[in-house]
Formats: structure tokens, C-alpha cells, sequence
């Protein structure tokens, strides 16, 4: 319990910092926020994936705990978007934007510590990571994408209102898939596999930078709950409600049928899948919504509201299981 309690403690200081700040410097947060999103998208994050990825290892924990996590987030993703879709009447670009947000775990900095306070052993961790940056996010971004391009496609770019030149699909594809955060983590994958390591006059420094990058990201994350009230955007509180209960029940039950009826999974380790399937959605769903321009209301809404009712299903997970 005691992990639990000190990864959501950290976070929640973490960003009330960030709102505070916002607060304080009201006509600065604009400006504070421009400047900390490309930061984090293409300087330290992809330096925090480098350093966990290298540091693991790798073969302990991708025979089983990595497809749990990606069958698990397939799933449901899935009922998210065929619910969105076929039943709310979303847009793509909003039903992939929820998706994300009901799927995508807080698994680099609550699930650390939960990780290895709760459970003992920080495998269930890195096998999140591994599905969700190597194969998750690049879905989902090459989603965002192709959906930021349709968008820039109907607007006319010159005042004529000619019909701007448009990128091939492909290369579109192929950009949004090698971001900075990815190739990063592929490189600190193989660097794990081979051994192969930095000389510590350029290691320590890219540690010093990838640490950097949980307190920024949840510094943004704070800035931009100021002014802002969850759940008053009415026409999106369905969605919300949605995510939400993706996120928080069908997930851990989801893990927990997966991990014991398929891989034969019990005591610890199941409890370390379930646990990582109840954190709360990852800011950088928020981070990687801006960076594509598209509307980030309901995912910073599915992320506050998920990280508020998170604790008490992560306590009653470890109540259950362990």
C-alpha cells in the first residue's frame, strides 16, 4: 500500500506545482506551455525511454508480461472505438483521441514505484513500456496523423482558396511512427539486447535529462488544468464517462481474464499485471494530442478523472489479489 500511496502522492505535488505556477503567472503560462511541449516530446522523453529500456532486461519480461499488456489494450481500445463510433457518433479523430485515452497506462512514473513497492519487481513496468511505445503509440500517432492530415486537407492554404498540397499517406505513416520517443526506445532496446552502452561523459548527462522529463511533463499537465472545469464541456461527458470506466474496470478485468485463463498467471505476477492496467491514463496522451493539434479536451478529461478515482481501484486490485 505504501507504494501506492508514494507513486500518487508524487504526482499529484508534482502537478499542483504546475497549477500553481499558472496561477501565479497567468499571462507566463501560455508561453511556459508552448515552450515544454516540444521540449518533452523531442528532448526528454525520448531520453527517459533510452535509459529505463537500457537498463532492463529485456528477455525477463517480453515472453509474457508484453502481450498481456498489448492484447489487453487492443481490447479495449476496441470497445472504446466501436462504442464512440457506432453509438456516440464520434469522429475518428475524436474516437482515436479517447481510445488513447482509455488505453494508455501511467506506467513511467506511478508504475514505478507501485511497481516495485506493491508488487517487488519493476518487470511489469518495462513490459508496458515496451508494448505501449514500441507498438501502441506508433498506432496510435500514425492514427492522429492521418487524421491532423484529412483536417489540413479542407482548409484552404492560400487566399485564392486553392486546396493546399498534400503529403502522401505513406510518408505521413512513416513520420508519425519514427518520432523521437520511439526511435528512442528502440534504441535503448537493442542496447539492452547487445550490451552496448554509452561512455559514462555522455551517459550521465542523458540520465540528467531524461529525469527531467516526468516533472515537466506533469508541470504541463497542471498549467493546463488551470481555468479549466473538468466535465463542463456537456456534449463530451458521455465520452468522458466512457474512458473512464474503460480505463478503471474493463482494463484491470480484462488483464486479470488474459493473465489467469491464458497465460496461466497467479499470486504476484497476475497482481502486477492487474495493478498496471488500473493506473490512471498517461499525461503524454494529452502530450501527444497537442503535438498534433487535435482537440484535447475529453483526454484531459478522461486523465483527470482517471487519475482521481485510480487510487481507490488500484487499492481495492491490491486488496483482492494480494
Amino acid at each position: 500500500m505504501e507504494g501506492v500511496l508514494l507513486g500518487f502522492g508524487v504526482v499529484l505535488v508534482i502537478v499542483a506545482v504546475g497549477f500553481l505556477a499558472a496561477a501565479i503567472l497567468p499571462q507566463k503560462a501560455p508561453d511556459m506551455q508552448r515552450g515544454l511541449t516540444p521540449v518533452i516530446f523531442y528532448i526528454t522523453n525520448p531520453a527517459l525511454m533510452l535509459v529505463l529500456l537500457a537498463d532492463t532486461d529485456l528477455a525477463s519480461v517480453v515472453g509474457v508480461y508484453t502481450p498481456i499488456a498489448l492484447v489487453t489494450a487492443a481490447v479495449a481500445g476496441a470497445a472504446y472505438a466501436l462504442f464512440s463510433r457506432f453509438v456516440l457518433r464520434r469522429s475518428a479523430a475524436q474516437t482515436a483521441g479517447g481510445a488513447m485515452a482509455s488505453t494508455y497506462v501511467n506506467a513511467g512514473n506511478i508504475g514505478v514505484p507501485i511497481a516495485l513497492y506493491a508488487v517487488g519487481s519493476a518487470d511489469p513496468v518495462v513490459s508496458v513500456l515496451l508494448a505501449q511505445l514500441l507498438v501502441i503509440a506508433p498506432i496510435y500517432l500514425s492514427i492522429f496523423a492521418w487524421c491532423q492530415r484529412k483536417a489540413e486537407a479542407v482548409k484552404p492554404r492560400h487566399p485564392d482558396g486553392g486546396a493546399p498540397a498534400t503529403v502522401p499517406l505513406w510518408r505521413t505513416v512513416v513520420r508519425s511512427i519514427l518520432n523521437p520517443v520511439t526511435v528512442a526506445t528502440a534504441v535503448g532496446a537493442l542496447m539492452s539486447l547487445t550490451g552496448l552502452h554509452f561512455p559514462e561523459v555522455l551517459w550521465a548527462p542523458i540520465e540528467m535529462v531524461g529525469n527531467a522529463s516526468i516533472p515537466l511533463l506533469l508541470m504541463l499537465f497542471g498549467m493546463s488544468l488551470y481555468g479549466q472545469k473538468p466535465l463542463t464541456q456537456r456534449s463530451l461527458r458521455a465520452d468522458v464517462a466512457l474512458g473512464t470506466v474503460v480505463k478503471l474496470i474493463l482494463m484491470p478485468a480484462l488483464a486479470w481474464a488474459i493473465g489467469h485463463f491464458l497465460f496461466q498467471l497467479d499470486g504476484v505476477p497476475l497482481l502486477g499485471v492487474v495493478v498496471m492496467a488500473a493506473l490512471p491514463t498517461a499525461q503524454n496522451v494529452f502530450l501527444f494530442a497537442s503535438q498534433f493539434r487535435m482537440q484535447s479536451t475529453l483526454v484531459r478529461d478522461i486523465i483527470f478523472l482517471s487519475s482521481m478515482l485510480s487510487l481507490p481501484a488500484v487499492l481495492l486490485v491490491a486488496l483482492l489479489l494480494g
